[in-house]
């Protein structure tokens, strides 16, 4: 990769100051209604078990902020009334 390569790499619509990282992605979510600690994150990260999506930087983990607040918004339903039908199947065996 040419230096004009990598300095593009870093250009474009998320700016760096909008990486967080798992502590401040921690603190951000909570700000949005999810409250998740920092092992959690790292938890849902090492197992793929539907975390928010986040870049490395050598092996340290960033999240950009836009991402983490559109992954925040898919886990939020719709108020409901009762447990969704097929967690009723469930539990009805």
């Amino acid at each position: 990769m040419t230096e004009p390569d990598v300095l593009a790499a870093f250009e474009g619509p998320a700016p760096q100051a909008d990486l967080l990282t798992r502590n401040e992605a921690s603190v951000y979510l909570a700000e949005l209604g999810i409250r998740l600690k920092p092992a959690s994150l790292a938890r849902m990260w090492s197992t793929g078990s539907g975390g928010p999506p986040c870049r490395h930087i050598r092996s340290k983990p960033f999240y950009p902020r836009d991402l983490l607040r559109d992954w925040a918004q898919r886990q939020i339903t719709a108020v409901r009334t009762g447990a969704p039908a097929a967690a009723q199947a469930r539990r009805r065996g």
